[in-house]
């Protein structure tokens, strides 16, 4: 587990970086966001090499209900995170659909995994999420939504959202974790 809590440790250090020294991370310009996406990358092979060796305390598994609502929530956490590219209508009520999307797939992970390598990754996933968005909400507290959006760019959102459903859950079932049960 030590894997997984340094990858953790990285992933939000780097994200971090920005708002708690922005002077620091302004002042590298391109090499900082260098830092950041490589800082990023090792946090992130830290984290699946550290979850994928770790051992814990089993507390609950997966059940057909729990796969289900997983799956639902992994949807509207694609969803959320391909509207945020694409600029979708629901960015105009959510103020961090990336963010949003990260929490929510952290829960959906929780609930069909209910061991102690499952609430480092995810809860620590789901505590990083939240806390960035506080910081940035401290940070640039007025919010101007985003403007209406033509169909186009929802109908993007979706099939992006369908498509990158379909492909991870393909690479979850080549990994041995089926995530229809």
């Amino acid at each position: 587990m030590t894997f997984i809590v340094l990858g953790l440790v990285l992933w939000a250090s780097v994200h971090f970086w920005k708002r708690l020294a922005p002077a620091s991370r302004e002042a590298l310009g391109d090499k900082g966001k260098m830092i950041v996406t490589a800082g990023s990358v090792v946090g992130l092979i830290l984290m699946i090499i550290g979850y994928r060796g770790a051992d814990g305390t089993f507390y609950w598994g997966r059940t057909p209900a729990m796969t289900g609502i997983n799956n639902l929530l992994m949807l509207l956490s694609f969803y959320l995170f391909a509207a945020a590219g694409s600029k979708a209508r629901i960015t105009q009520y959510i103020r961090h659909p990336q963010l949003t999307a990260v929490m929510i797939w952290a829960v959906a992970h929780l609930l069909v995994n209910g061991d102690t390598p499952s609430f480092i990754l995810f809860g620590g996933m789901l505590v990083w999420a939240s806390s960035e968005i506080q910081l940035i909400n401290r940070a640039e507290p007025d919010w101007t939504p985003a403007h209406a959006v033509p169909m186009k760019k929802e109908i993007t959102a979706l099939v992006a959202t369908v498509v990158v459903f379909a492909v991870v859950a393909g690479v979850h079932i080549a990994l041995g974790y089926n995530p229809f049960g």
